[in-house]
C-alpha cells in the first residue's frame, strides 16, 4: 500500500492536532517549495532523509521494444533521490 499525501495530512492532524486545512495548507507548502528548487535545478537534501538531485540526461540512440526501430531519444533531464545513511539503515537493518 502506497503512503498517500492525505495519509500525511491525517497522521499530522493526528500527531499535532492543528485543524486539517492548516496541515493540507502545510504539507502543499513542503511539496511546492521541493517542486520549485528541482524545477530550479537546485538540490535539496533533508537532513536524515535524504537527498533528491536533477540530472541532465543528454541526446541518445535508443530502440523501440515493440518494433525493434532505432530511435533518438530526446536529452531531458531526470530526479534521483539518495537516501541518507539514516534512512537506509531503518529501512534495513
Amino acid at each position: 500500500m502506497s503512503l498517500t499525501k492525505i495519509d500525511i495530512i491525517n497522521s499530522i492532524y493526528d500527531e499535532i492536532g492543528i485543524p486539517k486545512k492548516e496541515c493540507v495548507s502545510i504539507v502543499e507548502s513542503v511539496f511546492d517549495i521541493i517542486k520549485d528548487e528541482l524545477n530550479q535545478g537546485n538540490d535539496v537534501m533533508i537532513s536524515g532523509f535524504g537527498k533528491w538531485t536533477v540530472k541532465r540526461k543528454r541526446e541518445r540512440k535508443g530502440r523501440n521494444p515493440k518494433t525493434g526501430e532505432a530511435l533518438m531519444i530526446d536529452a531531458r533531464r531526470v530526479v534521483t533521490f539518495k537516501p541518507s545513511s539514516v534512512l537506509r539503515n531503518v529501512v534495513s537493518p
